[in-house]
């Protein structure tokens, strides 16, 4: 397609994607869940291909990464490095992140390096089993 055959979205709709995705990194739970409640799709991604649950698992947020499952987040959805929300959570040793994604059917196996691979990096197995 084109550059001028490109639709761009409407700013409002970019500056809500913007603020989900701030509401994520900042872990609140509950304009997160609002937005999604009304519309945001749950598995959003940032440029980068983060989703939402991305941003709240690693940054350790078990409200927002709780709120996001319930809603049918994607726990196994890679970034655009391979990269998915339960190494991410094992990375930053997020304990509570990790469990409740193994609870909702993270795959231990799944991305590049896989939280298989990064716990055992960096010397947290204890956090997979």
């Amino acid at each position: 397609m084109s550059d001028a055959a490109r639709i761009e979205p409407a700013p409002e709709l970019v500056e809500i994607a913007h603020a989900c995705m701030d509401f994520a990194r900042e872990g609140d739970a509950t304009r997160l869940a609002a937005y999604v409640d009304n519309g945001v799709p749950v598995d959003l991604t940032d440029a980068a291909g983060n989703t939402l649950l991305m941003l709240a698992a690693y940054h350790g947020h078990i409200a927002a990464v709780s709120a996001l499952v319930e809603r049918g987040a994607d726990v196994n959805r890679r970034n655009d490095r391979g990269q998915t929300p339960l190494a991410g959570a094992v990375f930053k040793g997020e304990d509570t992140v990790v469990w409740r994604l193994l609870e909702a059917g993270a795959d231990i196996h799944a991305g590049s390096p896989s939280a298989a691979q990064t716990a055992e990096m960096f010397g947290r197995g204890d956090l997979l089993s």
